[in-house]
């Protein structure tokens, strides 16, 4: 049974640094494209980031490029999203996702709320 699970989120004032890890169980972990996605209150899901299986190649949305960071390690199954310079657009639900030939998983999510 795939599990992912995400863990790291709080409350941080803006300007201020999370950081993101989602563990991953279940599978093979090194074959799968990692992504994190965010839904707000009121908003559709959106694509934060993604890493290719083997962290040759990331992607960020505009809105974050320059201030999160993906990584993976994969002898721990483990993806990771650096958050810095946070702001009040940035609090959402995130989500780790797993990507291996059409076969999608969800994590449960993790709230990240910036306010002062």
């Amino acid at each position: 049974q795939v599990q992912l699970v995400e863990s790291g989120g709080g409350l941080v004032q803006p300007g201020g640094s999370l950081r993101l890890s989602c563990a991953a169980s279940g599978l093979i972990f090194s074959r799968y494209t990692m992504s994190w996605y965010r839904q707000a209150p009121g908003k559709e899901r959106e694509l934060v980031a993604t890493i290719t299986n083997s962290a040759d190649s990331t992607h960020y949305a505009d809105s974050v490029k320059g201030r999160f960071t993906i990584s993976r390690d994969n002898a721990k199954n483990t993806m990771y999203l650096q958050m810095n310079a946070l702001n009040v657009e940035d609090t959402a639900v995130y989500y780790c996702t797993a990507l291996n030939y059409g076969a999608r998983y969800w994590g449960q999510g993790t709230q990240v709320t910036v306010s002062s």
